[in-house]
């Protein structure tokens, strides 16, 4: 089977689910999306990943794994998302050691923070996206999978962060002010707060 590989589009909230957040991830060399729906925390430790210049205070989980596994010299070279079974997804961790090759099971969400954070590339396989992937032709989606969701599941309509991007409510704040909140946010370590103001910094 070939693989396919995969770039992180956006988070959105779920639309779906209480509570969970959408991971959008691109098809490279193609015109589909694979929508998975992860819980809070995974969408805040991936936002984090994604936004270079918020840095927590103290480390996250997938933070300290990472200096855990660069102390012993273990790198993540690629994650691969290699099952979808009852609409739940499987991924493996390709982990490298002095040229020795380990495979980890993990959840999706877990492995895709973890790439993020070690630059590894993410892979899916090509029946897996036939299943699952969506089309987005303008506004209209075409979904090509039935499955139920679950956690870290296929999202069946989902909201795709940057396609129609909703009001910031923090978009009347100057400059200035959104830095100085944006400080704020990341010493008191609320991310999701944190997350926002960044991304209207990024669109000022």
């Amino acid at each position: 089977m070939s693989l396919v590989k995969l770039t992180i589009k956006g988070i959105s909230y779920s639309q779906t689910q209480n509570g969970a957040y959408a991971l959008i991830l691109n098809e490279v060399d193609g015109d589909r999306q694979l929508p998975i729906v992860i819980g809070a925390f995974e969408a805040q430790s991936i936002a984090i990943a994604l936004e270079k210049e918020i840095t927590p205070p103290r480390p996250l989980t997938h933070d300290l794994f990472k200096t855990i596994a660069e102390k012993y010299e273990i790198i993540i070279t690629q994650v691969i998302i290699h099952k979808l079974v009852d609409g739940v997804f499987y991924s493996s961790i390709v982990c490298e050691k002095e040229a020795k090759e380990e495979v980890i099971d993990a959840r999706t969400s877990d492995a895709i923070a973890l790439a993020l954070r070690f630059n590894a590339p993410i892979f899916t396989y090509k029946n897996i996206l036939d299943k699952a992937g969506i089309f987005l032709n303008k506004n209209k989606q075409e979904l090509h999978s039935d499955e139920e969701i679950d956690d870290d599941d296929i999202l069946s309509e989902p909201e795709v962060y940057g396609e129609e991007e909703p009001q910031n409510i923090y978009s009347k704040f100057s400059i200035q002010e959104l830095h100085n909140l944006l400080e704020e946010a990341i010493q008191n370590e609320d991310y999701e707060k944190a997350a926002l103001i960044k991304a209207e910094i990024d669109r000022k």
